[in-house]
C-alpha cells in the first residue's frame, strides 16, 4: 500500500471491537446476486485508523474447509444483509474470478486491484463515500 493507504487488520486477530454485535458478519452466508449460497464470511478486514470495516473475507468451497478459497470481498459490493446472510451485489462467476486472497502474496497495489476488479474507487481516494454498511433492510 502507499503512504496515502490505511493499514488494514483482520477483525480475528485484533483487539478492535464493532460497535454493535449485528455488525459482525463473521460466520454468515454469502449470497449471490442470484441469491445462491457462495460461501461464509470467515473475517472483517477494518481499517485501523478509521475503524471501519472494508472488506469481507469469504471462503468458498472445499469440504469442511480443506481446499476451499478466499477473496476479499469491499463492503461496497454488500446489497444487503437478511435472516439468510449476506448478499453481494455480484453474480457467481464475477465474484468467484476475483483476485484470490494468499496473505503472503498481498503486494502495494492488491486493495487497489480488488476494488477496480469490482467497480469500486478504492476508500482512500478523493471523493469515496463509505457505504451505509452494514445495509440491513
Amino acid at each position: 500500500m502507499n503512504k496515502n493507504t490505511p493499514s488494514l487488520l483482520r477483525l480475528s486477530e485484533s483487539m478492535l471491537t464493532l460497535e454493535r454485535d449485528a455488525d459482525d458478519l463473521r460466520d454468515r452466508k454469502v449470497f449471490d446476486s442470484d441469491n445462491e449460497q457462495i460461501g461464509k464470511v470467515e473475517d472483517l478486514f477494518i481499517d485501523e485508523g478509521e475503524k471501519k470495516v472494508r472488506f469481507l473475507l469469504v471462503r468458498a468451497g472445499g469440504f469442511l474447509g480443506i481446499g476451499a478459497e478466499r477473496a476479499l470481498i469491499p463492503v461496497d459490493a454488500v446489497a444487503n444483509i437478511d435472516e439468510k446472510g449476506v448478499h453481494i451485489s455480484h453474480g457467481r462467476q464475477h465474484i468467484a474470478g476475483a483476485p484470490l486472497y494468499d496473505p503472503n502474496l498481498v503486494t502495494n497495489n492488491y486493495f487497489e486491484d480488488i476494488y477496480g476488479y469490482y467497480g469500486y474507487g478504492p476508500y482512500w481516494s478523493a471523493g469515496y463515500m463509505y457505504p451505509n454498511y452494514p445495509y440491513y433492510l
